[in-house]
């Protein structure tokens, strides 16, 4: 296919020589496959004018500048852990991303967009007939056995009423295009489709790339559709300001960055089934106050692992006795369980029919021809020609060991493989389904400087909005390294493009704020889930935790040196640090005695010691993965650059002065991070479980350097040492002109108010936090945490130096480890007996 010299002259008329050149050498090298329709060509071979614009403002970029541009726009990637994970894996993979866009003019848009309307339509009217009277089985439209087949047919949804009269809120159609150059429908997405907050994600990086180039070609924003898509499920509930729940199966989903996204952008509580409890026909959340209504549930778990009780036992994903909350019309589940079932690929070759039979119209995209083996005149059609069509699983569902589980050629299995499948399409035809071989259509793709052809899937979402449905403008577009490929899913060799719909007029810029006259103003605490907040509590003493420990490994290094004011080098005092070290469990019981430098690097590096700081700081990590919608960018993306800092530093045996360096810097990351919490979290009930978190490990771990090194019998090295682990030398000798004595270093380091680290400091800022932490009983008394810390916190502020004893701090540090049991069992252990907030009433 060559291209059209006239056209590209023109474009090129405008253009530096220079760019010229660069523009004509693009479109020269670039080969689209034969018979094979291309996004950069029509079908006479002429280059799409869009394209001409968008390389040829690449093209006039000068020398390195684009990879530049989208090297810093996809920084944001790395640095906000942008990810996705493939089934089976335990690691993340970083998201991939090209830097050319799928561009799709307003014309064709729009019949994609009317099409895929339709296609919404008449998965409605369908999931309506299936689960309602089931008129399409009864005259004989359907095969029974084409939906009961499936394990997405929940037979208890039969008959029940759907909130708003609706199944589906979101749909999804994936679409290529044919060799006849028209878009056909590979898949329909019915269940919970994902993906829509990826796209999201991709505009953004590539929006910041090239903003000039973005609000020139008039691109369709995105807003306009989230929006549309957050006021329709606000009005699928059954009371005003309702509280709108995503439900995603955990930090181990392979769209969980996505679905922590979403919650994030559209101001939905991000949710697991276990932070939600079933009730007298309604489901609540879990949360540091008690029990909440949740009015709605955007579901992201399947249907079968939803109610562990009615549906399959094993899950551990869903909240027992949600169907019967569902039935009760107590709660809002979209898309509703059993929407599934619409997803079958059995279902394809009935879909022409159904349109004409349900909605009376002709599908405006036609799907992939498919046969569904249940049939016997369709069996033996597909048995005649296995050898030139695609045999793929009816009922989206993996088979037995050996079973398909995507669409593939028979040609291409091995003779093991062709004779498992041969045996189960005899045994069980109706598990099958053969499908006319497709090839997809490419794009244009960037790869080491040049333009090349990539075979790409578009999936394309609707909502369903108080105006209607409306579909998003553009949406989630996968693309191949393999030429021959008939479907793609995130594998190994996948890439995602954004995708830019041109408007012809330039395109009003919307953002989801409200106007001011929508939203009452309010300043609340907030409800804050049970998991949140225990996860939030948790990151917090992990982090400071792994502070106390770099400390440590600090004064093992600073030990080595040839300095003045290194005083605790040799002797009980180096080997109290060690001591410390193995009772935090950084080091091995055998490490005592060991080089003092062996003992540093373990301390940082160890990644079974489950005191190391590595340790430590990947724990950290997982918990603030489980609540990523809650943290901000700056916050994720200096807890990542903290734990490569460490994982690098692990591959090869550092120097002395190399370790400093790497504890100096970790120290500076963590303090960056307390810096973000103090200055940049609202103080709402999130942060103030994180910082009481920090406060409880940070007097726990005073206590223990207290009675660890400054017993009565401390020496001058011992007493220094816990100065400088704790920061303090500078405050005692500004405020002491002797030098180091016992009594004035316990009082700065357990009594003294003033000093942040003291213990009588973090007993006070624990005090202010539960005085204004919910209760769950409004009857004036004292909950367990406030029992256990009011007499701790009196003892400490009425308490003498002199008259400090090891056993009082060793009391001190048992009385903090009670108290951070009674918050655990206050406000995260909410089992079976989770009651909602009450609020008692009686004479005065």
């Amino acid at each position: 296919m060559a291209a059209d010299t006239t056209t590209a002259d023109r474009r090129q008329e405008h253009l530096e020589p220079t760019a010229a050149r660069r523009l004509s050498g693009w479109l020269k090298g670039y080969k689209p496959l034969t018979g094979i329709p291309d996004e950069l060509f029509d079908a006479l071979g002429r280059p799409r004018d869009h394209w001409l614009s968008l390389l040829g403002d690449f093209a006039e970029y000068p020398e390195g500048e684009f990879n530049s541009r989208f090297g810093l726009a996809t920084r944001h990637i790395r640095d906000t852990g942008v990810s996705y994970r493939i089934y089976g894996e335990e690691s993340e993979r970083s998201w991939p991303l090209n830097p050319l866009p799928l561009i799709l003019g307003q014309k064709e848009w729009g019949e994609i967009a009317a099409g895929v309307i339709q296609r919404a339509r008449l998965m409605e009217a369908l999931l309506g007939d299936i689960y309602g009277e089931a008129s399409l089985v009864a005259d004989g439209s359907l095969p029974a056995a084409a939906l009961t087949g499936s394990i997405d047919f929940v037979r208890a949804m039969r008959g029940v009423s759907p909130p708003g009269g609706r199944h589906l809120q979101i749909y999804a159609a994936d679409l290529g295009r044919g060799p006849d150059g028209r878009w056909w429908v590979l898949d329909d997405r019915t269940q919970a489709p994902s993906g829509a907050g990826y796209a999201l994600e991709n505009r953004l990086v590539l929006s910041r790339a090239y903003p000039t180039l973005y609000n020139a070609m008039n691109v369709e924003r995105l807003a306009p559709f989230f929006d549309a898509f957050r006021r329709g499920l606000a009005a699928a509930a059954d009371r005003s300001d309702p509280r709108i729940c995503l439900l995603s199966p955990g930090p181990f989903s392979e769209t969980y960055f996505e679905q922590a996204h979403l919650a994030r952008y559209l101001g939905f509580l991000l949710v697991e089934g276990d932070d939600l409890v079933a009730r007298d026909g309604r489901v609540y959340v879990r949360t540091i106050a008690g029990l909440k209504r949740a009015d709605v549930i955007l579901r992201r778990v399947d249907a079968d692992f939803l109610d562990p009780l009615e549906l399959n036992s094993a899950s551990r994903l869903g909240t027992p006795g949600m169907l019967e909350a569902i039935r009760s019309g107590g709660v809002v589940v979209l898309n509703m369980p059993g929407s599934g079932v619409a997803e079958s690929k059995a279902l394809l070759g009935f879909m022409p029919l159904l349109s004409r039979r349900l909605l009376g119209e002709e599908l405006r995209l036609p799907n992939v021809a498919t046969w569904w083996c249940g049939q016997p005149r369709e069996r033996e059609m597909v048995e005649a020609n296995l050898d030139r069509l695609a045999i793929a699983p009816a009922f989206n569902a993996r088979l037995d060991t050996g079973g398909l589980t995507r669409p593939q050629l028979v040609s291409d299995l091995t003779p093991e493989a062709r004779a498992i499948l041969l045996a189960q399409l005899r045994d069980r035809p109706g598990d099958f389904v053969g499908q006319e071989v497709v090839r997809l259509s490419t794009m244009p793709v960037l790869r080491d400087g040049r333009l090349e052809p990539a075979p790409f899937v578009l999936r394309v979402y609707a909502a369903w909005t108080p105006e209607g449905w409306k579909v998003m403008p553009g949406g989630f577009c996968r693309t191949s390294e393999r030429l021959d490929v008939r479907a793609i899913s995130m594998g190994e060799d996948a890439c995602t493009a954004d995708v830019w719909v041109m408007d012809d007029k330039p395109v009003e810029r919307m953002t989801l704020m409200a106007s001011k006259e929508e939203v009452k103003v309010r300043r609340i605490l907030g409800h804050l889930p049970s998991r949140a907040a225990d996860n939030l509590f948790w990151l917090g003493r992990y982090l400071e935790r792994a502070e106390a420990t770099l400390r440590l490994a600090r004064s093992l290094c600073t030990s080595l040196m040839d300095s003045e004011t290194a005083l605790h080098t040799t002797g009980e005092t180096l080997a109290c640090l060690q001591k410390l070290l193995i009772e935090w469990g950084a080091l091995d019981e055998e490490a005592l005695g060991a080089p003092a430098l062996e003992a540093a690097r373990n301390a940082l590096h160890d990644q079974k010691a489950y005191g190391s700081v590595i340790y430590l700081v990947r724990a950290a990590q997982r918990a603030a993965a489980s609540m990523r919608e809650r943290l901000s960018v700056d916050f994720w993306a200096l807890l990542l650059n903290l734990e490569k800092e460490l994982a690098e530093g692990a591959q090869n045996p550092l120097s002395e002065a190399e370790a400093l360096q790497q504890i100096e810097s970790a120290l500076q990351l963590v303090a960056a991070l307390s810096g973000l919490s103090q200055e940049n979290m609202n103080r709402v009930a999130g942060w103030r479980f994180f910082d009481m978190g920090r406060r409880i490990e940070r007097g726990i771990n005073t206590c223990r350097l207290a009675h660890t090194l400054a017993p009565d019998e401390a020496t001058t090295d011992d007493l220094d040492l816990l100065l400088d682990l704790a920061d303090s030398q500078i405050t005692y000798r500004a405020r002491y002109l002797v030098g180091l004595a016992l009594t004035p270093v316990r009082d700065m380091l357990l009594l003294d108010p003033y000093n942040t680290r003291s213990l009588a400091f973090q007993a006070q800022t624990l005090k202010d936090h539960l005085a204004v932490l919910p209760s769950l009983l409004d009857d004036g008394m004292l909950e367990e945490p406030s029992r256990i810390l009011l007499p701790l916190a009196t003892e400490i502020e009425t308490a003498d130096a002199r008259n400090l004893t090891t056993a009082k701090m060793l009391a001190f540090e048992r009385a903090l480890m009670d108290l951070s049991g009674a918050v655990a069992d206050r406000y995260f252990l909410q089992g079976a007996n989770a009651v909602p907030t009450l609020k008692l009433s009686a004479l005065a």
